[in-house]
């Protein structure tokens, strides 16, 4: 059985204190209109690729910009989870 927790444990350091959590990024193609949003506020999580913005990767570190990311998306394209697969954005 998989350890659920094992991924929160491997991120803490000694003080117990979480030091990265892993997020989740993706860019539904289907809904993505290639504004550029994405990128301009966050060239590090998100590049134009053609006729779609997609994520630099997937899995990332907690980062604020993301959020702010699939926020300011016009056509409501990027869903960022946390690492329990949660969606955490865009925020209501």
């Amino acid at each position: 059985m998989e350890d659920r927790d094992a991924g929160a444990r491997a991120a803490r350091h000694a003080g117990g204190v979480v030091s990265a959590v892993a997020w989740q990024v993706e860019i539904d193609p289907r809904l993505c209109i290639a504004s550029g949003a994405c990128a301009g506020i966050a060239p590090e999580l998100f590049v134009l690729d053609g006729a779609h913005s997609r994520p630099v990767h997937t899995d990332i570190a907690a980062d604020e910009r993301a959020l702010n990311a699939a926020e300011v998306c016009p056509a409501m394209a990027i869903t960022v989870r946390d690492g329990e697969g949660r969606v955490i954005g865009p925020r209501p």
